[in-house]
């Protein structure tokens, strides 16, 4: 019998209920992974806004399939462990940081991987499709249309009909386990922090990370998660699905503003940023995701967005294999 991963399409699932306790975390061997600290940031720049900004340093936890990916893909590998799928199957374009932390994880975990890819095939392949394959993915690309059909029972079913009892994982990972790994970014941080933040943010690109960190998050507390999409406030439809039912206050909003043209758009004003940000304080971003939300958060804070004395966090959510397409 086929055992199909929790859905929010199939169930309606309240992810708070969401019961992952018995999924055992000694099933996969983490020995690699690295703990994510928690990094302050110093600067004249932050000093005369008289802010507090504490980066979480997820793009440390491993090189290849670390940041939110493995937040994400965290319980689901578990589960698909527990249930004895042997291969994973995505989605994902030529870019995609998703693509290429599933490839690795499955390679390192001991999974067979499928890789769904929107648009015609090239050659030769992106660095991410590259690496991919060079894990053992499996490519198949297909074109646009079809690709926007990848939430559809009828289109999955197909999927499993071709490639048989497959672990399907959506498009950036984003389910409610993928919700259960993001919520411990919140604990992690409450551990390390002396006091409690005011605001955390982070990128969105699916509103999955958002949605993890929301709903962990006290009421007093503020969530912000930076579009890398043009025309992003789509996503609070996204986030609001993962949400518990009972959710009564919103303390958590995306920002739309910072996505310089759209997903994967850049200028030469962002790679200048991403640049100097690496020159002042050491850390690097990627060009999709963390640099625009850097980015904004700075404009934020320029514009006297935020209280005097207030504690902020940002997630750096890794994604700098994507760098490579930018020459960063």
């Amino acid at each position: 019998m086929v055992i199909d991963p929790p859905s929010i399409e199939s169930s309606g699932l309240d992810v708070s209920e969401l019961d992952v306790s018995e999924l055992d975390i000694s099933s996969l061997d983490i020995s690699s992974l690295s703990d994510s600290p928690l990094q302050q940031l110093h600067s004249p720049f932050l000093e005369q806004a008289n802010v507090q900004l504490f980066v979480k340093r997820d793009d440390l936890m491993h090189p290849q399939f670390g940041g939110n990916k493995w937040r994400k893909l965290k319980y689901n590998l578990l589960y698909a462990k527990q249930h004895q799928f042997d291969t994973l199957l995505t989605f994902g374009g030529a870019w995609s940081n998703h693509i290429y932390a599933t490839a690795a994880a499955g390679k390192h975990f001991g999974f067979k991987t499928i890789g769904i890819i929107r648009g015609e095939k090239h050659t030769p392949p992106s660095a991410t499709l590259s690496f991919a394959e060079s894990c053992g993915m499996q490519l198949n690309y297909i074109n646009r249309t079809e690709y926007r059909q990848k939430h559809e029972a009828q289109f999955l079913q197909k999927l499993k009909k071709q490639y048989g009892d497959v672990y399907i994982i959506p498009e950036g990972g984003s389910n409610p386990l993928a919700i259960k790994g993001c919520q411990e970014i919140i604990d992690e941080i409450s551990q390390k922090l002396n006091t409690p933040f005011d605001v955390i943010c982070c990128a969105s690109g699916t509103g999955a990370t958002l949605a993890g960190i929301t709903s962990k998050i006290h009421s007093d507390q503020y969530a912000i998660g930076f579009s890398a999409l043009k025309g992003g406030k789509f996503l609070e439809q996204e986030v609001s699905q993962f949400l518990p039912i009972k959710a009564t206050i919103k303390n958590w909003r995306i920002e739309d503003n910072y996505h310089f043209g759209g997903y994967a758009k850049v200028d030469d004003t962002l790679i200048q940023f991403i640049k100097d940000f690496r020159d002042q304080y050491g850390i690097m971003l990627d060009a999709v995701y963390t640099g625009k939300m850097f980015f904004g958060l700075f404009q934020l804070i320029a514009q006297g967005h935020f209280e005097k004395h207030s504690t902020i966090v940002a997630l750096h959510s890794g994604g700098l294999q994507g760098n490579a397409g930018y020459k960063l």
